[in-house]
């Protein structure tokens, strides 16, 4: 089992691969091993994903090899995907979650309608640690753990049976949320999902992404987050409403989903508005998938 990363080194983004806790960079492993290049970024990896999860299948084979190449001394986690080409992200997704938002007939699937949002791809995607900011005015801001997923084949008008072929791998994000500003009571439509959703630093991703080949089953993981410590969200993406098929088959009949693009899957109950709970400055927030691992960020200030 492999998986890939992008860490901060010299103030650069090196693109590694990662067995066992260890680091090496691509670059590195093309050098070492002899192999053809592998690209630097994570991100031009997936152009061509059968190719590249070949190349780094024999890299991991290989393992031995790389003993003493790999980045030594502590090493911060940037976001491993820099940058998507689109971020999509799934709203009201689990049921638990609808009914703590109190949404009508929330355990009625045929009721529901899956619906998307963007985020902007460059300002949103954040890597681990001190790198999420309070919008700008906003004194609402709240957390929401979802499993993401990379697209590493175009789709277009794909069957539920089918989509998931289209996914290369998975990795934690928390959709950031300004809950007040995200509100427009005063307009016809009631909601301002680019004020609410689209702001810097609300896309935090990480802390490595694992190819879909060593996940077991993304219908069937543990999602956990606290803040400060405090558990706040404990679920399994089994509570979806859509599935991850039925959400990729609804979205390549909106647009084509290219390589390279991110879809964020939706969040379980226990965010913070329900009980009007919200972050402050200062605050540790720290997400963890089963089979992926942990995502820690601290809030800081507007900027």
């Amino acid at each position: 089992m492999f998986a890939l990363t992008t860490l901060d080194i010299a103030s650069r983004p090196v693109a590694c691969l990662e067995i066992e806790g260890r680091n090496y960079p691509l670059a590195t492993c093309a050098q070492v091993l002899d192999q053809p290049a592998l690209d630097t970024s994570v991100r031009d990896l997936f152009e061509d994903w059968p190719r590249s999860l070949a190349l780094l299948e024999q890299a991991a084979a290989r393992r031995s090899a790389l003993d003493g190449h790999e980045v030594s001394g502590p090493v911060r986690h940037m976001a491993p995907l820099q940058y998507p080409g689109k971020v999509l992200c799934a709203g009201a997704n689990y049921h638990d979650h609808l009914a703590e938002m109190n949404v009508p007939n929330a355990e009625d699937k045929s009721a529901q309608r899956l619906f998307f949002f963007f985020k902007p791809p460059r300002q949103a995607v954040v890597g681990e640690g001190a790198t999420v900011h309070m919008p700008i005015g906003c004194q609402r801001l709240d957390w929401e753990i979802e499993l993401a997923l990379v697209i590493g084949k175009t789709a277009r008008n794909v069957l539920p049976e089918n989509a998931l072929d289209h996914v290369a791998a998975y990795t934690v994000a928390v959709d950031m949320s300004a809950r007040d500003l995200n509100k427009a009571p005063d307009t016809f439509y009631k909601l301002d999902w680019v004020a609410g959703k689209a702001h810097d630093t609300s896309c935090p991703l990480g802390p490595r992404l694992v190819p879909a080949a060593f996940i077991r089953d993304p219908m069937d993981l543990g999602l956990k987050l606290s803040v400060n410590g405090q558990i706040k969200q404990n679920a399994r993406t089994s509570g979806m409403v859509f599935d991850i098929r039925e959400q990729l088959a609804i979205l390549s009949r909106i647009m084509t989903l290219e390589p390279g693009d991110l879809v964020l899957t939706g969040t379980p109950a226990g965010v913070g508005a329900p009980q009007g709970t919200f972050l402050k400055i200062g605050d540790e927030i720290s997400a963890t998938i089963e089979d992926i691992g942990t995502l820690t960020v601290q809030i800081q200030a507007s900027r």
